[in-house]
């Protein structure tokens, strides 16, 4: 078992002493924006008018928080995805000294929506420990380009759980051989607080109260584009 002082607040990711070096390491995901993300402008002038503040995606927090939170896992080393038959068939070739890519059964997600691609899994090589009480979310990176694969998203017990966590993945390209380079992002990890994850729901009409406070962030947003960037950022 592995230990965490009571105010440790970090999230560890170790490899094997041989590994390190050499195999694609984790980075922050704010570090990591796709180019097209990069060059957008904040501000398109010419779509503004009376009626279009001509802002860009650049400028709304709930997508740019979405793709800059928490890390991004990559591959490892570089790897060769041949998808055939209509993508029925998924052959992955590499030259690292260490297993890439393995099957799973196709009994174990029989129905699947991705049928009739075969589940795949990318093998990972860093370990992830995270204090008590967290546990990690895997998901497929967000607001990225889409990549000739697609992984399984899962929450694991990171704080429990000290093996090497290994991403299901389904081929998602058509036909052809792709070469997927080290460091190619895998997936985004969060880290989750478990009692969070355990909210219980309230489901009924708003309030008057309510309906004023949703209308006056709504006209706040609108009224000026700072608004919730400021306001987020304050909350927290």
């Amino acid at each position: 078992m592995f230990h965490f002082s009571q105010t440790t607040r970090s999230i560890r990711f170790v490899c094997r002493p041989e590994d390190y070096g050499v195999i694609a390491p984790p980075v922050a995901a704010k570090t990591v924006l796709p180019d097209w993300f990069r060059k957008l402008p904040a501000v398109d002038s010419q779509q503004a008018s009376a009626t279009n503040n001509g802002l860009t995606v650049k400028r709304c927090m709930p997508f740019l928080d979405a793709m800059t939170t928490g890390w991004i896992l990559p591959l490892a080393a570089t790897v060769r995805l041949e998808i055939k038959d209509g993508g029925r068939a998924v052959d992955a070739g590499w030259e690292f000294d260490r297993v890439m890519v393995s099957n799973h059964g196709a009994h174990q997600v029989a129905g699947n929506p991705k049928e009739p691609a075969p589940p795949c899994k990318f093998h990972n090589y860093w370990s992830i420990r995270t204090p008590p009480g967290w546990s990690c979310l895997f998901l497929p990176p967000l607001n990225r380009p889409a990549q000739p694969f697609e992984c399984v998203a899962g929450i694991v017990d990171t704080d429990r759980y000290a093996a090497d966590i290994h991403f299901p993945f389904f081929a998602t390209a058509p036909d052809g051989l792709y070469v997927i380079e080290k460091g190619t992002p895998l997936v985004q990890v969060i880290p989750v607080r478990r009692e969070d994850a355990a909210l219980k729901a309230e489901i009924r009409a708003e309030t008057g109260a309510e309906a004023t406070e949703r209308e006056t962030v709504y006209r706040n947003t609108i009224a000026g584009e700072g608004w919730y960037r400021k306001w987020a950022r304050a909350a927290r």
